[in-house]
């Protein structure tokens, strides 16, 4: 069978272009750098058209990634994450994205309803980054591996140049 000629029965073909019909850019700004429960913490907004991250959505997103964070050690962590708040288009995100051992990532999701960031909790297992979410972190994987992985000179000045390569604007 040619790839070209049939659309394999699994794909829902009006579901999916329903979906690429809806798809749009979404705004994205840095939220600056942190220090949680002895990480340095890169923090993003993501803002669907309407939504805004507030600074009371930044604080509850750095309080969540401070008890998240706080577990680092446990988990092989190398002291280095970003986080990203995400004002969704059907409610609120946070992703905790950490740098562990052995050239590794974990990831934490919490969800909860728009415009309540008390509410969030964690997501259920197997939930990933949406694709807008994704475009953040793959910017910050090109950044870690450019700066701190091959970057030269002291830690500090490659964790400096890290902290200072964000991603600003439209994301799609």
């Amino acid at each position: 069978m040619d790839h070209h000629d049939a659309v394999p029965a699994a794909v829902p073909a009006q579901a999916l272009l329903a979906l690429a019909d809806g798809h749009h850019a979404r705004a994205v700004r840095p939220l600056g750098a942190h220090r949680a429960a002895g990480h340095l913490v890169k923090a993003y907004a993501i803002e669907a058209p309407g939504r805004t991250v507030t600074a009371r959505d930044a604080g509850e997103a750095l309080r969540i990634a401070e008890h998240h964070l706080a577990l680092g050690p446990a988990r092989g962590s190398l002291g280095l994450a970003v986080l990203l708040v995400h004002a969704g288009g059907d409610g609120d995100y946070v992703l905790v994205h950490t740098w562990i051992e052995g050239h590794m990532a974990d990831l934490a999701v919490f969800t909860g309803p728009a415009g309540e960031p008390d509410l969030l909790r964690p997501g259920r297992a197997g939930l990933a980054p949406c694709v807008w979410e994704a475009a953040v972190l793959a910017h910050e994987r090109e950044a870690f591996s450019r700066h701190v992985l091959d970057g030269t000179g002291p830690l500090a000045d490659r964790l400096a140049a890290w902290t200072a390569d964000t991603v600003e604007g439209s994301v799609r």
